[in-house]
C-alpha cells in the first residue's frame, strides 16, 4: 500500500510568483545598467572629439612646419645648379638664418659624399656610420626619414631628421640632396598638446615605425609600449581599444601619421560620476530584492530540488547499493520523491534479474563458440589422418593420432577455458606437426617465443585456428614454399602474438569480412569466434586485428592482458 503523503503548505504557484518578481527587480536594474552604459558611450563620443580636435592642432602645426622643410628643399634646388662661389656663399647665409638645419650634404647617386654645409661644424675626417643617408630613396619627391643621432660632426650629436631630394647641379650631373634638420622643434609642438591630464600625442609613420613619442627613453628601455603595429592599419579617425581612445591623422605632404591617446575614464568619469552613485543605489536595492527572493526560493524549492538531484547522481554511480531517503518539499518536490524511490527499488530488482540473465548467457554463448571451434579442427584433422591411411603411411598416421591426441588433451584441459601460454604453444606445434605430414613439407614454420611470456594465460586454441586460416587459404594456393612464424612477445600491460605467413593474402576488405562473418558460413568461423572468445573475457580492447597484402602474406595480431594464475 501506498503511504499518505503529507501535503505541503506552499505550491510550486506560489513560488513562482515570487520568481517573477524577482525577474521584474532584476530587469529594472538590468535597465539601469543600459542606461549607465548608454551614457557612457556618450560621454565616449564627446571625449573622442576632444581627441579629435587636440590631434588636428598638433598636424596643423607638424604639417606647417614639413611645408617649411619642402619650401627649404626648393630653394636649395634654386641655387643648386649656380656657380659654386654663389652656391657656397648661398648657403653660408642659409646656414645662419636657419638655426634648426645642421647640415646640407651632397651625394652622388652611387653614395660618395660630395660636399657638406654647417654653421661653422668640424666635419669628422672619417665617419663609420652615416645614419644621415638614405640608400636607394624611392619615387623623385621629397622624403623625410626617422629621427636619428647626426653622426657626421666632431662632438656634436644632435637629433635630427633628414630631408632628402633629387637635383642636378651646374653640370647636369644627378645629385641627392640631403638636409638634416634638428627634431627638437617638432617635438616641441608635440609635447605642448596634451589631451585630459595624462592623453599625449605622438608620431609614427605609415609602416609602424615610431618618430616621436613624448615618452620615448620609456618606450625605447622596455618600459612603455605602443600598439604602432596594429594602428599602422587604422584608417584615420577615432578608435576605441579596451579603456583607451586612439585618434589618427594623416599628414597630406609625408608619410607621417599623428595618433592622440586618451583614456576614457579620465575624460568621462568626472561628468557620469553622479549618476554613477544614483545607479549604483538603485543596483543595490535590485541586489538585495534578489537575494531575499533567492533565499525564499531556496528554502521552499531550489534546496530540497537540489538534495532530489544529487540523490539521482548518486543512484546513478552506485544503483546498486543506493538507498534513497525520501526528500520533502513542496508538494511537486514531494511527487516526484516518492516516485522517484519507487523508481529506484524497481530498477535494483530488474537489475539482479539482468545480471543474472547475462551470467547464464555468457556461459553458453562460451561453450556453443568453443563447440563451434572443435569439430571444425577435429574434421580437418580426421581428414589429414585418413589421407595417410589411404597412402599406406602407418607409422606416420600413429604419430598424427598420437599428436591429435596430445591436441585434445591440451583441448580439454580439465574443463578449463584458461591455459599457460606454454602449453597453447606446444599445441600449435603438434598442429603443424600434423599439417606438415599432410602437405607433405610444402611449408615451413618457426616459433619465436619470449620465455617470459610462458607463465601468462590465454584462451585455449587461440593459435591453431589461425594457423589453420594462414594454411588453407594462404599457403595452400601458393606455388612456392610457404613459411609460417608465430611470435610472442610481452608489452607493457599485453602480450602480443602475431601469426604471419607468406601466401597470397587478402584485400582490405577481406580482413575486414573475416572478422565479421556470421556463424553458419564455413571458412573464416575459427578466426571469428577466437576473436569473439578474446573480447568476452577480456573486453573489447583486445581481440583480433589482421593486416594484408595481395601476394604479399598475411599478418594477424592477438593481444591479450597480462593474467598469470594467481591472478
Amino acid at each position: 500500500m501506498k503511504k499518505d503523503r503529507p501535503e505541503s503548505r506552499i505550491s510550486l504557484s506560489v513560488m513562482m510568483t515570487c520568481v517573477v518578481i524577482g525577474l521584474v527587480l532584476t530587469v529594472l536594474g538590468s535597465v539601469l545598467i543600459f542606461f549607465i552604459d548608454f551614457y557612457q558611450s556618450s560621454m565616449e563620443q564627446n571625449a573622442a572629439i576632444t581627441s579629435e580636435q587636440a590631434v588636428v592642432q598638433v598636424m596643423n602645426m607638424v604639417e606647417d612646419y614639413t611645408a617649411g622643410m619642402a619650401d627649404s628643399m626648393r630653394l636649395i634646388s634654386a641655387h643648386m645648379g649656380k656657380p659654386e662661389e654663389e652656391r657656397d656663399e648661398f648657403f653660408q647665409s642659409f646656414m645662419e638664418i636657419r638655426p634648426d638645419v645642421v647640415a646640407v650634404t651632397t651625394y652622388r647617386t652611387e653614395g660618395e659624399l660630395l660636399n657638406c654645409w654647417s654653421n661653422g661644424l668640424k666635419r669628422k675626417s672619417s665617419i663609420l656610420q652615416n645614419l644621415s643617408y638614405m640608400e636607394e630613396p624611392e619615387g623623385k619627391g621629397l622624403r623625410i626619414s626617422k629621427p636619428h643621432v647626426e653622426t657626421l660632426f666632431e662632438e656634436y650629436y644632435p637629433w635630427v631628421v633628414t630631408i632628402c631630394q633629387n637635383m642636378k647641379d651646374g653640370g647636369g650631373e644627378e645629385l641627392q640632396v640631403f638636409m638634416d634638420i634638428r627634431f627638437s622643434n617638432i617635438a616641441s609642438y608635440v609635447d605642448d598638446v596634451g589631451i585630459g591630464q595624462h592623453g599625449y600625442c605622438f608620431i609614427q609613420d605609415t609602416e609602424g615605425n615610431l618618430i616621436y613619442h613624448p615618452q620615448q627613453q620609456l618606450i625605447y628601455s622596455g618600459l612603455k609600449e605602443e600598439m604602432t603595429g596594429e594602428l599602422k592599419s587604422l584608417p584615420d579617425g577615432s578608435h576605441t581599444r579596451s579603456n583607451v581612445i586612439y585618434t589618427i591623422h594623416t599628414l597630406e605632404n609625408c608619410n607621417w601619421r599623428v595618433v592622440g591617446v586618451s583614456y576614457v575614464d579620465e575624460l568621462i568619469t568626472g561628468r557620469v560620476e553622479g549618476m554613477v552613485r544614483i545607479c549604483v543605489i538603485l543596483l543595490l536595492l535590485v541586489l538585495v530584492t534578489a537575494v531575499l527572493v533567492g533565499i525564499l526560493f531556496s528554502r521552499l524549492f531550489a534546496m530540497p530540488a537540489k538534495r532530489l538531484t544529487g540523490a539521482m547522481e548518486a543512484f546513478e554511480q552506485e544503483a546498486e547499493n543506493f538507498q534513497f531517503v525520501t526528500v520533502r518539499g513542496a508538494s511537486e518536490i514531494s511527487a516526484l520523491s516518492d516516485s522517484f524511490g519507487h523508481m529506484v527499488v524497481r530498477i535494483q530488482e530488474l537489475m539482479e534479474q539482468v545480471r543474472q540473465e547475462e551470467i547464464t548467457l555468457r556461459k553458453t554463448e562460451l561453450n556453443a563458440l568453443q563447440a563451434q571451434i572443435n569439430p571444425h579442427f577435429l574434421y580437418n584433422t580426421l581428414d589429414s589422418i585418413a589421407w595417410m591411411c589411404e597412402e599406406d603411411r602407418t607409422k606416420e598416421a600413429v604419430e598424427m593420432v598420437n599428436a591429435l591426441a596430445r591436441l585434445f588433451r591440451i583441448s580439454i584441459s580439465r574443463g578449463h577455458e584458461l591455459i599457460t601460454l606454454e602449453r597453447e604453444v606446444e599445441h600449435a606445434k603438434s598442429y603443424l606437426k600434423i599439417q606438415n605430414y599432410r602437405y607433405k613439407n610444402q611449408f615451413t614454420y618457426e616459433f619465436d617465443v619470449e620465455e617470459s611470456c610462458l607463465s601468462y594465460l590465454c584462451n585455449k586454441i587461440t593459435l591453431q585456428p589461425i594457423i589453420e586460416n594462414a594454411i588453407y587459404h594462404g599457403i595452400d594456393r601458393m606455388v612456392e614454399e610457404g613459411c609460417i612464424q608465430i611470435r610472442i612477445e610481452e608489452e607493457e600491460t599485453a602480450i602480443r602474438m602475431t601469426v604471419t605467413d607468406n601466401g597470397v593474402g587478402m584485400s582490405e576488405e577481406q580482413c575486414k569480412e573475416i572478422l565479421h562473418r556470421e556463424a553458419g558460413e564455413r571458412t573464416g568461423i575459427g578466426i571469428k569466434n577466437v576473436n569473439d572468445r578474446i573480447r568476452i573475457y577480456f573486453g573489447e580492447e583486445y581481440g583480433l586485428h589482421i593486416t594484408s597484402e595481395l601476394d604479399e602474406g598475411t599478418c594477424v595480431e592477438i593481444r591479450i592482458p597480462k593474467l598469470t594464475e594467481l591472478e
